[in-house]
């Protein structure tokens, strides 16, 4: 074993002969160890409320989700598409199309993201999870359904199964609007309210209608277009991978969206708030670990009988600097290593038993704080202490051995 390390752990470890060295190497390390748990702690909560996000817009959002980089529809029955379709790892494509639209229920009026769909919607994502009220039937007996965002059911003060139908209107596509008559620059279509969903996401549930896509088609003026074609894949099969195939099939004119990105705002948002507190924190941590430098200095000033010893027994200055180096170091690694136990045990806690709640009510779409433990980010955070307590450290030591421990 190294002798100035082997030393250097003697030091950590041992009884030293005033007490409050003992307690100033411990207030040290139980220092570090705090903040790397502290640390740990808010990147997975951070990881958890990520997981949560990404979950609320699985159940609307495809995994891959193809749309033009120029012009809002394409035609889906090109060659390029056929060859896309013909793609093993997928299990089905559904069409939709999407626009801006008017909708009305006995004199209240609201702007709207109106979104036809196929038939197979159901079974791309798994939207059931999402419904609160009535059924995901979206035609029966020739009638048109829809389907409303919470949000979107209460500004109209209307719910799943009402009699009364909803009107939507649209601008004509091919019409100049007539100020005269702007009635005639408008179609409209009746549709019956067949369920309510809530995504705790206000982008969809205060603007999304959801229809057969043959209304939309209707209500746009549109024969066989669509905005975007989305897709579900066979279990097992590689997101990443079945999406650099499509891409590279369909080139530069259309873009091949995973459901990160098709909502990367929101990812970002949650990606930048995770960092910008993990800065934060290492601030905290970087003042812990240098709480070492007064552990050490206390402990050069009671070993510099121990030092003169090894001076006559032929140690030079840099054997005796790497000792109280090594001591520094193990200050750091120790609270490093306990700091990350204590944060993942307390993270598995939560996750078990969810200590930490956020509220009660509709407010919340979960009652305790989400956590996610990462490996990666166990190992980034350890990598930060311990390269801080590397830095923390190197300066100090040499400072006051060449100051306190000269011959």
């Amino acid at each position: 074993m190294n002798l100035s390390f082997y030393i250097a752990k003697r030091y950590l470890f041992s009884k030293k002969s005033h007490n409050a060295i003992n307690i100033i190497s411990l207030v040290a390390v139980c220092g570090v160890a705090v903040a790397t748990m502290a640390t740990v702690c808010a990147l997975s909560v951070f990881n958890g409320f990520q997981g949560l996000v990404a979950g609320m817009f699985g159940a609307f959002d495809p995994e891959l989700k193809i749309t033009p980089v120029k012009g809002k529809v394409f035609n889906p029955e090109t060659d390029l598409f056929l060859k896309i379709r013909s793609l093993s790892e997928i299990d089905l494509i559904s069409e939709s199309l999407e626009d801006n639209a008017l909708l009305s229920y006995r004199g209240r009026e609201v702007p709207i993201i109106l979104k036809g769909v196929s038939n197979r919607f159901d079974s791309l994502v798994n939207f059931k999870s999402l419904l609160i009220d009535g059924d995901l039937e979206l035609e029966r007996d020739s009638s048109n359904y829809a389907l409303l965002g919470l949000g979107l059911a209460n500004d109209l003060s209307v719910n799943a199964g009402f009699v009364f139908p909803m009107q939507v209107y649209a601008l004509k596509r091919k019409a100049s609007v007539n100020l005269s008559n702007p009635g005639a620059s408008v179609i409209s279509r009746y549709v019956y309210i067949g369920g309510v969903f809530r995504t705790n996401q206000a982008i969809y549930d205060k603007n999304y209608l959801i229809t057969p896509i043959r209304l939309a088609r209707e209500l746009f003026d549109y024969e066989k277009e669509v905005s975007a074609l989305e897709i579900k894949l066979k279990p097992g099969a590689s997101v990443h991978s079945v999406q650099n195939q499509i891409q590279t099939v369909l080139g530069k004119g259309f873009l091949v969206k995973d459901r990160y990105q098709q909502q990367e705002d929101s990812f970002k948002m949650v990606s930048i708030e995770k960092w910008v507190t993990f800065l934060m924190l290492c601030f905290i941590m970087l003042i812990a670990i240098f709480n070492v430098t007064g552990s050490l200095s206390m402990l050069i000033i009671e070993k510099q009988a121990d030092v003169l010893t090894l001076r006559n027994m032929g140690a030079d200055n840099r054997l005796i600097s790497r000792i109280f180096l090594f001591e520094g170091w193990m200050i750091s690694i120790v609270g490093g290593i306990v700091g990350t136990i204590l944060g993942v045990l307390l993270c598995l806690g939560q996750q078990h038993f969810g200590w930490l709640k956020l509220g009660t009510g509709a407010n919340f779409a979960v009652d305790a704080y989400p956590v996610t433990v990462v490996f990666s980010d166990l190992l980034f955070v350890l990598f930060t202490v311990l390269a801080t307590g590397f830095l923390a450290v190197l300066y100090p030591v040499r400072y006051l051995a060449n100051k306190w421990l000269k011959g």
